[in-house]
């Protein structure tokens, strides 16, 4: 790391984010909402204003509906229904069927994503306590055994290696830095930390672009053509927009395709579209470069999305990613900076997220595998293989099965523990809409009937210090913390497992249910162990419910 630097006084924030997409916007959001002093340096005087992601799944949007205006970033959106692998004379080897909801949301939503980050932004900056520092950024970072400090200068738009030195710096110690700052990440290279490589290196050619007149549904449905000639696909960017990409060849000049003229040439002799069909609105060649960060945490400095991890992008999966490290990080970040829960808290951060990324890159990668292979005997057998209806089923999608999750007295996990807990419409004290924006978000326990007579004073105390609170679902809303489940998923979510009480982190998955409400202070228990709790001493039941009166 650096040596300080003194040519400036050093100003004082609780965390520094480096880098202003998606990921650095979520956690600045989540952590500005908290009360918390943040500060974003990013190197763009303005947001880049074009798609890069263009997917994202029901998980996702329940999080940036917690960061920011949701009817904003889903705008222009739509739902997907089918993912279809084809081969190059349009059979389809797989059909991924998307179709159903998932955390009150479609299950897969196609999406124009400076919506999404113009929605979080605006969150972000109404908070008085967020700054956003855009053109300039980070020259050093310097650890310290209690904060850290982060040295900033305006960019000068170079991609030099920058230095600390020279006039007009910003000094700043924090508690804690988030490294956002993308998948050349400036943060990761000062740790000195290396990426574990998966080796598969492709360029693809992607064509964005504005519908002029109506298509129909011709680009409707996501489609990749596993051409061994050459590899192409289309898919949707939300209502208004579609994204036609085409594998670079090995030996083709990245420059030749990033000529407009050449793409659009492409795009005519492909699909028949031409100008007076679509707009394009961007031209770039993508190298897709699976990637995991070897540590995603070194001291007080944490990295998240594309700094700590890159993969293929034949799941939708890049930016889903980056916003579940970013909201599992912020709540974790949360209690340690009030000083409830120990810095080993943070711990879990890694922990959990690095398993369920390894998958996810994994089973993009073996898709990416499936859509660029180029050699004609083995994309014979494999399209043998997926035709003949034998080739098994692809692995259920991951979930987080260690840190802050309630380990049964078996040893195992719930199979509904660490995956997202569902969400539906409700009515609550004459209130109606999505259950996050009626009762609440952060820890909350739902349940059939009312928990509090079987808290003792240990346990409220606790489950009051954390900010959480509880609904009893049912079919009215008539007395208080009750809600009417106007869509049942709660009843019935709570009725297939046989639980009589959940609790649900501040990230919406689940830490682990009950079958008794009598065994809830033991939950919260374990709970309170797992957070490495050092918050204040318990307070009487009386001044328990005076405090919730």
């Amino acid at each position: 790391m650096s040596q300080s630097t003194t040519s400036a006084p050093a100003e004082r924030r609780d965390v520094a984010i480096i880098g202003c997409g998606p990921a650095g916007l979520i956690a600045a959001s989540l952590l500005g909402q908290a009360g918390h002093q943040v500060i974003v340096i990013e190197r763009w005087p303005e947001p880049y204003g074009l798609p890069r992601l263009s997917h994202i799944d029901g998980e996702t949007a329940r999080l940036v509906a917690s960061a920011g205006d949701i009817d904003h970033a889903l705008r222009d959106a739509k739902a997907i229904d089918t993912y279809h692998y084809l081969d190059d004379q349009g059979n389809i080897l797989i059909d991924l069927d998307w179709k159903g909801k998932q955390c009150g949301f479609p299950a897969h939503i196609s999406i124009f994503q400076p919506e999404i980050e113009d929605a979080v932004y605006a969150r972000a900056t109404s908070l008085p306590n967020v700054e956003f520092l855009r053109g300039w950024e980070v020259s050093k970072l310097e650890q310290r055994d209690d904060q850290v400090l982060v040295v900033a200068r305006p960019w000068d738009g170079s991609w030099k290696t920058v230095s600390g030195d020279g006039e007009n710096l910003r000094r700043i110690e924090v508690d804690y830095v988030i490294g956002a700052d993308g998948a050349n990440s400036f943060t990761r290279r000062a740790l000195g930390v290396e990426r574990h490589q998966y080796g598969h290196h492709e360029r693809w050619l992607n064509l964005d672009s504005e519908y002029v007149r109506d298509l129909g549904d011709r680009f409707a449905i996501i489609s990749i053509y596993c051409d061994p000639a050459r590899a192409h696909m289309y898919m949707p960017i939300g209502k208004s927009r579609v994204r036609f990409e085409m594998r670079v060849l090995p030996g083709e000049e990245t420059s030749y395709w990033e000529d407009i003229k050449n793409g659009l040439a492409w795009l005519r002799d492909q699909h028949g579209v031409g100008l007076d069909e679509i707009r394009p609105i961007r031209n770039v060649v993508y190298t897709f470069d699976p990637a995991i960060t070897k540590s995603w945490k070194e001291g007080r400095i944490m990295l998240v999305g594309d700094a700590a991890h890159t993969m293929m992008p034949y799941m939708g999966q890049g930016a889903c990613s980056a916003i579940r490290d970013s909201a599992n990080l912020a709540w974790k970040l949360d209690l340690v900076l009030q000083g409830k829960a120990g810095p080993e808290l943070l711990d879990t951060y890694e922990a959990e997220r690095r398993p369920h990324v390894t998958q996810i890159t994994e089973m993009s990668t073996m898709l990416g595998k499936v859509a660029n292979e180029d050699d004609p005997q083995k994309v014979a057998e494999r399209n043998a293989l997926f035709l003949s209806g034998k080739m098994p089923p692809p692995p259920p999608f991951p979930k987080v099965e260690t840190g802050v999750v309630r380990v049964e007295a078996d040893g195992g996990l719930h199979a509904a523990t660490g995956a997202p807990t569902p969400q539906g419409r409700v009515r609550l004290q004459g209130h109606e809409g999505m259950m996050d924006e009626v009762a609440g978000r952060g820890f909350m326990i739902v349940s059939h009937a009312d928990p509090a007579r079987y808290l003792d004073s240990e346990s409220l105390s606790f489950f009051e210090q954390i900010g959480g609170r509880w609904i009893i679902v049912g079919d009215s809303d008539a007395a208080p913390d009750h809600a009417a489940d106007l869509d049942g998923v709660q009843l019935d979510f709570l009725n297939t497992n046989g639980f009589a009480a959940y609790l649900r982190r501040p990230d919406f998955l689940m830490y682990g249910a009950v079958r008794q409400l009598g065994d809830l202070p033991d939950l919260l228990r374990d709970l309170r162990d797992s957070l490495h709790w050092q918050g204040r001493p318990t307070l009487t039941h009386e001044a328990m419910m005076e405090a919730r009166a």
